[in-house]
């Protein structure tokens, strides 16, 4: 019997979700970093909100990628992880 697909593991997800909110916050850093001398009260929060968003939806898209490239072998492709730890 063949062993399932690690994207339908709580592991794969807890994992995938981490590396999901970590791009998301570089995503909004980059976005905010543009800006000479950021101002909390004056940014543009929609810009920054979607490019937070827009970086964890590619995360987590490029995660279920691996996942298929390593034919279970979770988010990562160098396999230098154990799900689950």
């Amino acid at each position: 019997m063949s062993k399932p697909h690690s994207i339908f593991t709580r592991a794969f997800w807890k994992e995938a979700t981490e590396r999901a909110i970590k791009s998301a916050a570089q995503g909004a850093i980059v976005a905010g970093a543009g800006a000479a001398g950021f101002d909390a009260l004056s940014a543009d929060w929609r810009t920054l909100g979607g490019a937070a968003l827009g970086m964890g939806l590619a995360s987590l898209l490029t995660s279920v990628a691996s996942d298929a490239y390593t034919g279970g072998g979770g988010p990562n492709l160098a396999r230098t992880e154990q799900l689950g730890r």
